[in-house]
């Protein structure tokens, strides 16, 4: 046989392992940088990072400037420091790591712009939680959070089965004065929604576009369960082949902003659901710019993607990926886990 056709052979034969394999090897590097993370805390540190995975305060999310539990970036000396990034890393795209660092570093815009002192507007406020006992083969998840960041992550059975709520914002959306004057952190997320709304047609505009006035922010808020009731908007199978090309890169946009393996995992979940039940709405101003407030999403069977630009004049922008049927793990994962530890229980007392 040649060469070229054992080549083919060899990549038919290995490709549904080898794409299991890499998203067991993604779980279990995340699984070793959240084990790191943990050795590398003092007790009392640990005590403040480490939750059980059924705490309530697992489900306590927001992205807005608050008090939370956790342990927060200043409170890490470097080589701890470098721990925590290496598990941010090990969720996240480069892409998403990047825009994640650049959203914390708002925070000195923010604290020039409002003249506000520095506790109230620190880019070291920025808490990292661990629930459960991180390990490839286990079931346990961590957090991410702070003004404008919230991740959550899910693993079980080494793979990582949840990223949402995942919440990223940007406050000012657009820098307007001082030495980051134009920085426009989620540019894209701005870019490629007004991109698709453009390429519709007057009758499809008469679908897409839901509201003349967007709302004052994002619909599913910081709900535990995520839900807007009646959905509405222009199918993805009313587009035409252009349009859905645009369609896709918004929606990859968002997907990627996670690891590639966890992001073919999505696409191909909503692929399952179904490409042609998904919906694009568009709610306000249909032309970009300061005080021009505007709205979109995409919804379907198994996803919420929300952005909205209306706070501030319209210069503060709120995106969020809602997963309907794995945010925080999903139920499953807690009858896993309760499962689970009933198991090990037995085992222990016999």
């Amino acid at each position: 046989m040649k060469p070229i056709a054992l080549l083919f052979v060899f990549a038919s034969l290995c490709f549904l392992p080898c794409q299991s394999q890499t998203k067991q090897t993604q779980t279990n590097a995340m699984a070793t940088a959240a084990t790191k993370f943990l050795k590398s805390l003092n007790s009392e540190q640990k005590g403040k990072a480490q939750f059980s995975l059924v705490d309530e305060e697992r489900y306590n999310w927001h992205f807005i400037p608050r008090d939370r539990k956790g342990l927060a970036l200043r409170e890490l000396d470097a080589a701890q420091y470098t721990a925590a990034m290496d598990l941010l890393k090990s969720a996240l795209s480069d892409k998403g790591f990047n825009k994640t660092n650049a959203i914390m570093k708002l925070e000195n815009v923010l604290r020039e712009v409002e003249k506000a002192d520095e506790e109230y507007r620190n880019p070291g406020k920025y808490y990292f939680s661990i629930f459960g006992t991180p390990a490839g083969d286990s079931v346990w998840g961590w957090r991410l959070e702070g003004h404008h960041v919230s991740f959550n992550f899910s693993s079980k059975d080494n793979q990582l089965i949840s990223g949402t709520p995942g919440f990223m914002g940007a406050n000012p959306a657009v820098v307007l004065s001082g030495p980051q004057k134009g920085l426009e952190v989620l540019k894209d997320e701005t870019t490629l929604g007004f991109a698709l709304l453009h390429s519709l047609d007057a009758k499809q505009k008469e679908k897409a576009i839901i509201e003349s006035k967007a709302p004052n922010d994002i619909i599913t808020g910081a709900s535990r369960k995520a839900m807007i009731k009646d959905p509405k908007g222009i199918l993805y199978s009313e587009l035409n082949s252009k349009q859905q090309k645009t369609f896709m890169e918004v929606l990859n946009l968002y997907i990627h902003r996670y690891k590639q393996a966890f992001a073919d995992q999505m696409m191909k979940d909503l692929e399952t659901a179904g490409l042609n039940k998904l919906q694009f709405a568009w709610a306000g101003a249909e032309q970009p710019g300061i005080g021009n407030g505007h709205y979109y999403r995409i919804q379907g069977p198994t996803i919420i993607i929300e952005y909205d630009n209306t706070q501030n004049n319209a210069n503060h922008v709120h995106t969020v990926i809602r997963d309907l049927k794995n945010d925080f793990g999903g139920d499953q994962l807690l009858e896993h886990y309760k499962s689970h530890s009933h198991n090990k229980l037995a085992e222990k007392n016999r």
